[in-house]
């Protein structure tokens, strides 16, 4: 791994276990075992640094959802697929908890690339969902954008539970409701 990716994972890392004023360019160079040349070499500075980790989180959460989302089966295969991905619960969402950093939020360069990850998440639901609708496996009332939505927010909410229950099953109970009420609108 060069220099550059090094500082990119190390920054990916420290903004997901510290968020953004807990990430100081002393501590990404440290874990990164870079030098202070090398950093400001390659980035700008600190938000450069923290953009393209961000960038970096947002393409592989999309490349991991997408893998569960266009796998074969049936819609609700797919979303089940999706909610059953590998995660580390009790650390959150490496996306949604940016979208509750202050700093983040406050800068629209780099609330952008997580604007667009949850967007992007929530038509690729939808899209999933109506599908599943159009081939009459989910009920003609089903509400494909309104579920995607509930979906979303399930699970980023279940990390919040999981959180600060220090427990992950508190996650999986939100799954497990979620999953429930997709199921009561199969056909």
């Amino acid at each position: 791994m060069d220099t550059v990716d090094r500082l990119i994972r190390s920054t990916q890392e420290l903004l997901w276990e510290r968020g953004y004023v807990g990430t100081s360019p002393k501590a990404i160079q440290q874990r990164a075992n870079a030098g202070q040349g090398s950093m400001y070499h390659h980035f700008g500075g600190k938000a450069d640094l923290a953009l393209a980790a961000i960038r970096r989180s947002a393409a592989e959460l999309r490349e991991e959802a997408e893998a569960a989302l266009s796998r074969e089966g049936t819609a609700l295969d797919r979303v089940g697929a999706y909610l059953d991905r590998e995660r580390d619960v009790l650390r959150g969402c490496r996306i949604g908890g940016l979208a509750q950093d202050p700093d983040i939020v406050a800068n629209a360069e780099l609330r952008q690339p997580v604007a667009e990850t949850l967007s992007w998440l929530h038509d690729r639901l939808t899209e999933v969902l109506r599908e599943g609708q159009d081939k009459g496996e989910l009920a003609r009332d089903f509400a494909p954008e309104a579920v995607a939505a509930t979906v979303s927010a399930v699970v980023q909410g279940g990390y919040v539970l999981a959180r600060a229950a220090g427990a992950a099953e508190a996650f999986a109970v939100a799954l497990d409701g979620v999953r429930q009420l997709l199921l009561s609108k199969q056909l």
